[in-house]
């Protein structure tokens, strides 16, 4: 199965980092699950889970009201992105525009208040060592994809997929494992699980992460083959030039709980790919049913 699995990613044109595992037995399946890739917008969800920390402790006000304007504001396609005059909002909206919504400027101004070091060091106090936060949102759009008009964005694609090294190094910084916002499966796996089973977080922090997940509106790439009437899915996309990731936990009727994470790169040079992303989907599901399956130990590739 396994062996399927990479050949069906490998026809699709992309390299990825999977795993599935069931939250109630450990029980997992993976394809290069420890491989590292730049997490792209995946990383608003430490950094939700930072804020809410913090809030938890008194040090945050959720209710305070955050000023949006050109100072804070970086390009996107969604929310406050688009907003084209200053805007008050308070930081419980922000936590929504950021994780729900995958909203850019939402996340830089949470950045401001938890940096990437802090978010990063509150990941380690949980004993999660392979995702790591370097630099925030905006640092994403002074990459040299921001820099190109929409007609050439072929180039920044040509160049992220042919500029790697084998070591995961890049000559764009943003995509440089060592110098990236960066994590594996495994490692988004294990944050996701903090997040389910509530170990390590304050009271409230795991609820209020699992709404916010729960109501993302990006649901293009896993749902399609994990949600369905009988089983509810809450994730969390991240897209950067050749990157497509998503990791979330399906929730079955039976009370089956299974965190899926994809983290996948691809080689064509496209903006839009709708094979790959059913692909992604596709093979996240055949690992998905072959742990909700099987018996016996965990086992990875």
């Amino acid at each position: 199965m396994l062996a399927a699995a990479s050949s069906a990613l490998e026809d699709a044109g992309l390299r990825g980092s999977l795993l599935v595992r069931d939250l109630d037995t450990g029980r997992e399946l993976g394809l290069e699950p420890d491989l590292l890739f730049p997490l792209a917008s995946l990383v608003k969800v430490p950094l939700a889970l930072d804020v809410l920390e913090l809030a938890g402790t008194g040090e945050l006000d959720l209710d305070e009201q955050v000023l949006i304007d050109a100072t804070i504001r970086v390009p996107g396609a969604t929310g406050l992105c688009r907003f084209t005059e200053p805007a008050s909002i308070a930081l419980s909206d922000l936590l929504y525009l950021a994780v729900a919504v995958s909203d850019d400027t939402a996340a830089e101004a949470l950045f401001r208040l938890c940096p990437p070091e802090q978010v990063t060091r509150r990941l380690r106090s949980m004993s999660i060592t392979d995702v790591t936060v370097r630099h925030t949102i905006g640092e994403l759009h002074r990459s040299l994809a921001s820099r190109l008009d929409p007609a050439d964005a072929h180039l920044a694609q040509t160049l992220a997929i042919d500029s790697a090294t084998q070591g995961r190094g890049h000559v764009i910084p943003q995509l440089d494992v060592s110098m990236a916002n960066s994590g594996s499966a495994r490692a988004m796996a294990d944050v996701f699980e903090r997040i389910w089973s509530g170990a390590d977080l304050l009271p409230g922090t795991a609820d209020r992460l699992q709404e916010l997940l729960a109501g993302n509106l990006l649901r293009h790439r896993l749902a399609p083959d994990l949600a369905t009437d009988a089983a509810s899915w809450a994730s969390k996309t991240g897209t950067f030039l050749h990157l497509r990731h998503e990791v979330g936990v399906v929730t079955h009727r039976d009370g089956g709980r299974f965190v899926v994470a994809a983290l996948t790169e691809s080689r064509v040079p496209a903006t839009t790919q709708p094979v790959a992303e059913q692909t992604i989907g596709w093979v996240a599901r055949m690992l998905h049913d072959e742990v909700r399956g099987c018996a016996g130990p965990s086992r990875t590739g």
